[in-house]
């Protein structure tokens, strides 16, 4: 039985640059790894695939990100037997985040284990870009600049460990629903992502707070007006700086460390939405094999 933790991820920084052939855009993105985690255990089983989540919405069936990585492993390489995986969510569901992502990549890294299929990095990328524009970010996490429709990823040097309060508010928002009406929009908003890019290659990590920036957020906050309330509540918590991640509407403040943000996020109002604290992490996959269950 293997154990894999999943770690969601924000955007420092989202540019939308343009449309690509097959719907997707083209975009520009700082993208940092925190340790805010999905839970996921895989153990193998006779043959067949079985998916088990603790979570009352999320399907459980071939609609799942980690049931698609699953079957993909099986079917390209003729695998006989299958695994069972347990699911436990921890990041929240379509709040730009990248938990489905982030559980995809998972699955691909353990059942290579697990199922002894001996993939290399550069193989289990080329399934990962399969699923999903964002799953081969979760395959490397750490701080990585994203361009293309996400998948043309360039490491950046680390951050260090900030604390990060996320606040998700209990609103539905569609990505595809946010990019149309994005273009339908055309706003136009001067690129963020180079300048932070720079900042970080200098090491000048002083200046990030002030270099966030989404271009996205602009649209969603005209859907989710809660949005510029929660950045205001987290910059007056103390927040270093604040932003939207992804589509959203996940707001996100940063504090020098870990201590700090679990300071913040008890100074919250009630009522924001859902509060997780966490901090800036290197890896955004990790495994380890257990004896026996837990």
């Amino acid at each position: 039985m293997l154990f894999a933790r999943a770690c969601a991820k924000i955007n420092l920084t989202l540019d939308v640059l343009g449309l690509l052939p097959g719907g997707y855009h083209r975009i520009a993105s700082v993208m940092q790894s925190v340790s805010l985690c999905d839970h996921l255990l895989f153990e193998p089983a006779p043959e067949g695939l079985e998916l088990i989540c603790d979570h009352p919405h999320l399907p459980c069936g071939p609609e799942n990100l980690v049931w698609r990585a699953a079957e993909l492993l099986a079917r390209r390489l003729r695998r006989r037997g299958g695994a069972r995986i347990y699911l436990f969510k921890r990041i929240p569901l379509a709040a730009g985040l990248g938990g489905g992502s982030a559980d995809a990549a998972a699955a691909l890294v353990a059942l290579n284990r697990l199922w002894g299929l001996g993939l290399g990095r550069r193989e289990l990328a080329e399934l990962a870009g399969e699923l999903g524009a964002d799953v081969p970010f979760f395959l490397q996490g750490g701080t990585v600049l994203a361009e293309g429709k996400g998948e043309v990823l360039t490491p950046l040097p680390p951050l260090p460990p900030l604390g990060v309060v996320l606040v998700t508010p209990p609103v539905a928002v569609s990505t595809a629903g946010i990019y149309r009406e994005f273009d339908r929009l055309q706003p136009e908003l001067p690129p963020f992502t180079p300048a932070l890019v720079e900042a970080v290659r200098r090491g000048e990590e002083e200046m990030l707070p002030a270099l966030l920036g989404n271009a996205l957020e602009p649209v969603t906050a005209s859907i989710c007006r809660e949005i510029p309330l929660i950045k205001k509540k987290l910059e007056d918590a103390g927040a270093l700086g604040a932003a939207m991640s992804g589509s959203g509407p996940t707001v996100f403040g940063l504090f020098p460390g870990l201590k700090e943000a679990s300071r913040a996020a008890q100074r919250l109002p009630a009522g924001l939405g859902r509060v997780a604290v966490a901090r800036f992490c290197r890896r955004a996959v990790t495994w380890r094999r257990l004896g026996s269950r837990p």
